[in-house]
């Protein structure tokens, strides 16, 4: 139960803890990407071999994101989320430290278990923050996601131009350490819990079908979307996701409550946070690749590393005053509202993109506008699920939540990126324009279908009525 004698004071330390750890997750998801072309080269590695380097961190945070947050609703949250960026915090000094390709990917892999941090810092927020505050609260917990994302592709070049690629672990370690060293400080256990057993079935039929979803995607393009080997793996992904779902209608005590997944608000908030993620994250890819274009071709920018991370900056800053003013309008309006405007600010921001980024303002006014959308998107996918369930299943259900962004967000960026590099300007290498056109088209059409998808949710646009207010004082709101 939310203390709701809690004044802003009394939660401001833990909340910046909870930010802080979730801020330390989020930056290492992206700053290895501006290095990618100095590991290369200090390994000797192939393009598909040094692509391992993103690949083994997905996917292992894929599987991590749901197990752990139910194991936080299980055993408490804090104890799963300090634990969680204990071996977070390992496999960035293993990264680090690393003298191979191989143990830099496995270090990687070990890194993606931080990826617990997001369902945990939302949980942990419902049960120790007054109900007035969780919205706005978990907009700014979301919106963390989408800054550090960007950030993490700006902060790179300055490191790896002064130092060598060994100090963006170093920075990352140390931004882990001082989050750790909050969360010890400045939050306490939650009283609520589901105990229960470890459902390991699940656990294995899960991690199976989602990494050979994901290992399908991740090297589709590389491999061949009709290779045998890609066939297989999708093939594989379904008959284990399949059987999964058979057991967890059977076992006592599922690893994820299927019946939890059917109710519509979760439903919808589910399939729009795929499709959100299959829109949206291909603008984190393909804006630095445009930016980065010799300009001798016919358009791009002539961007260093550092500059072409700095297209993104605005996207980073609107996220940032997005998801709180997500989670308030959310809190007078119904959660609705703004996950629709989200999805039309962000067909807004790929339209601009399309249409006008021969202009390195009009690129940057761009990804103002998606940042607007990102943020309004990731707070309100986030408090969909929190207000639609039980306490001692928000870790589930928003793990599960963000790794359908996660699948969303992987087949999209695989998927623009194929389209940019399926042809090139005549005597180079170097992609088409007319590629990033279609991508960011595409991406467009994604983010209008998700606006169809939450229109067609359970709510309205208007003020909330008496089922969707917050509950009272001391009591859970009504399942949905």
């Amino acid at each position: 139960m939310a203390d709701t004698t809690t004044a802003p004071t009394r939660t401001a330390a833990p909340f910046a803890a909870l930010l802080l750890a979730v801020l330390s997750f989020s930056l290492m998801q992206t700053m290895v990407v501006p290095a990618l072309p100095d590991l290369q080269r200090e390994f000797g590695a192939s393009p598909t071999g040094i692509s391992w380097v993103l690949s083994s961190f997905l996917l292992t945070a894929s599987v991590a994101t749901a197990l752990l947050g139910r194991l936080g609703d299980m055993f408490g949250k804090r104890r799963v989320l300090l634990a969680s960026l204990g071996v977070f915090a390992l496999g960035t000094l293993l990264a680090a430290l690393s003298d191979s390709l191989g143990l830099l990917i496995a270090a990687r892999a070990v890194q993606g278990v931080g990826s617990a941090a997001f369902p945990l810092a939302f949980g942990i927020v419902r049960d120790r923050f007054p109900r007035e505050r969780v919205p706005v609260a978990i907009g700014l917990i979301s919106s963390t996601f989408g800054v550090g994302f960007g950030v993490g592709l700006v902060l790179p070049g300055p490191i790896v131009d002064a130092l060598d690629w060994r100090w963006i672990f170093w920075f990352g370690l140390l931004v882990i350490v001082l989050g750790i060293a909050a969360v010890a400080a400045f939050v306490r256990e939650a009283p609520v819990a589901a105990p229960g057993r470890i459902d390991w079935a699940g656990v294995v039929l899960l991690t199976g079908g989602v990494v050979a979803l994901l290992l399908a995607i991740s090297r589709g393009a590389s491999w061949g979307w009709t290779s045998g080997a890609v066939i297989g793996l999708f093939g594989t992904a379904a008959v284990l996701l399949t059987v999964f779902a058979r057991v967890e209608n059977t076992v006592r005590e599922p690893l994820i409550d299927l019946e939890l997944l059917r109710r519509p608000a979760v439903l919808t908030s589910h399939l729009s946070a795929f499709v959100i993620g299959f829109g949206m994250y291909g603008a984190f890819t393909l804006v630095p690749s445009l930016a980065q274009t010799p300009s001798a071709v016919g358009y791009g920018f002539d961007a260093s590393v550092t500059e072409a991370g700095l297209f993104l900056a605005p996207m980073a800053a609107a996220m940032l005053i997005a998801g709180p003013l997500s989670g308030r309008i959310g809190a007078a309006f119904g959660w609705k509202l703004p996950l629709v405007l989200a999805c039309l600010v962000g067909v807004a921001g790929f339209v601009v993109y399309a249409i006008a980024h021969d202009s390195a303002w009009a690129m940057y006014t761009g990804s103002a506008v998606l940042g607007i959308g990102v943020g309004f998107a990731f707070a309100a996918l986030a408090n969909l699920v929190v207000d639609a369930v039980d306490r001692s299943r928000t870790g589930e259900a928003t793990g599960i939540n963000t790794v359908l962004r996660t699948v969303g967000g992987s087949l999209g960026a695989q998927i623009a990126a194929s389209i940019v590099a399926a042809e090139a300007v005549p005597g180079t290498r170097v992609p088409a324009e007319s590629g990033y056109t279609t991508a960011f088209v595409m991406s467009a059409i994604a983010l209008g279908v998700a606006a169809l998808a939450a229109l067609a949710g359970p709510g309205t646009l208007g003020r909330r009525g008496r089922a969707g207010a917050p509950a009272p004082a001391g009591r859970e709101a009504p399942a949905r």
